[in-house]
């Protein structure tokens, strides 16, 4: 929650037995809502794109194959394996 004022009543009055577990859940659900929303967005955004997830998906492997292949062959020209 960005609001630090409402959280610090919170705490005090949930350390005084003055809060119920239904407002601080309330609270809490709208705050995971918030930070959910834009993921939320996205996640719309491509749910009818299946086909462009698929080539980002496909284009991410590609590249990282590529460099863990570099990161491994510098790995083991370093540690001395597979040296003709």
């Amino acid at each position: 929650n960005d609001d630090r004022g409402e959280v610090e009543d919170l705490k005090e009055r949930y350390g005084k037995g003055k809060v119920g577990d239904v407002e601080v859940k309330k609270k809490l659900a709208r705050a995971i809502n918030s930070v959910l929303e834009p993921f939320r967005e996205r996640r719309a955004r491509y749910e009818g794109k299946t086909g462009d997830a698929r080539e980002i998906l496909a284009e991410g492997t590609r590249r990282a194959r590529e460099t863990a292949g570099r990161n491994m062959e510098e790995i083991l020209d370093r540690v001395g394996l597979f040296r003709a």
